[in-house]
């Protein structure tokens, strides 16, 4: 079991991003948190099976059809999670 926290910017924003994200958390069977930040960013922290949460963040380096990510930090990140949930904004 991993944890990793993510920062995303880009054009990720009124683009599906923390839906599509949530959607396929749960696809893949990780759990955690996603929420919009004040800065433009999408933040998120992300928690699985090593496997798994790679296959997240490759997808959050892409994001929806309709994003543009133009950078994702990813860090180590801390926490116990049961799902995966849409966070309000930070």
């Amino acid at each position: 079991m991993i944890t990793r926290h993510l920062v995303i910017s880009g054009k990720v924003q009124g683009v599906w991003y923390r839906d599509s994200m949530r959607a396929e958390a749960d696809r893949l069977g990780v759990a955690g948190w996603v929420r919009n930040c004040r800065d433009g960013s999408v933040e998120a922290t992300v928690q699985g099976d090593e496997a798994a949460v790679a296959a997240l963040i490759a997808w959050a380096r892409r994001g929806p059809p309709a994003a543009s990510v133009t950078n994702a930090a990813i860090s180590d990140g801390s926490g116990s999670f049961t799902a995966f949930e849409r966070r309000p904004t930070a």
